[in-house]
């Protein structure tokens, strides 16, 4: 059965006792995320810190809040994390979003290993550019658009249902022998 909650997930005590009160989750897909596009040289401690408390400690600490509750209760899971083809190469005015989304797939490797023993499997999901009200503004720069459209090798940009396919089978028994991993859903973006 799937539940749905209203929950800011900075917000890391409402996280706690939601799962200390309705968990075990057998399945947990995180896809909150924040980016702050803008050149290194013009970030702020502001900017940092508001894409690092969503992109890496929200998510950090969601991962655990899910987990201590399986691991208890001896069940298996899933733990799904919303990561991003930044967070294995670099772009353009995203020195921010890529670091935090670099942190991801370094969290998510230890957290597989040390969970794997508990049958809990924790993955990434890595997109390339996706449409979605976030990244409007990117898409309606001629200059980044044609970046974009230079680096993804396949002739369109992603859709929210490119990364539906890849959500259900990392959350299947399909995917029953894969942890500590991405799936890269770039359009070959990385292939370079």
């Amino acid at each position: 059965m799937a539940q749905a909650a209203v929950l800011d997930v900075t917000d890391i005590a409402a996280v706690q006792t939601l799962c200390d009160r309705d968990a075990p989750f057998e399945i947990l897909l995180n896809s909150a995320g924040l980016a702050r596009n803008m050149p290194a040289t013009q970030t702020t401690e502001q900017d940092f810190d508001a894409v690092a408390d969503l992109n890496i400690r929200a998510a950090y600490f969601l991962a655990q809040a899910v987990a201590r509750p399986l691991i208890a209760a001896e069940k298996p899971g899933v733990i799904l994390q919303i990561s991003s083809q930044m967070g294995h190469v670099g772009g353009i005015d995203r020195a921010v979003y890529a670091a935090t989304k670099h942190a991801v797939e370094g969290m998510t490797k230890a957290m597989a290993i040390e969970w794997g023993p508990h049958g809990i499997r924790v993955n990434t999901i890595c997109p390339t550019f996706i449409r979605t009200p976030l990244t409007q503004p990117t898409f309606a720069d001629p200059q980044r658009r044609a970046w974009i459209d230079r680096m993804i090798k396949l002739p369109r940009v992603g859709e929210v249902e490119d990364i539906m396919g890849a959500a259900t089978f990392l959350a299947s028994d399909a995917a029953a022998m894969i942890t500590g991993t991405s799936l890269l859903i770039d359009g070959g973006w990385t292939a370079d």
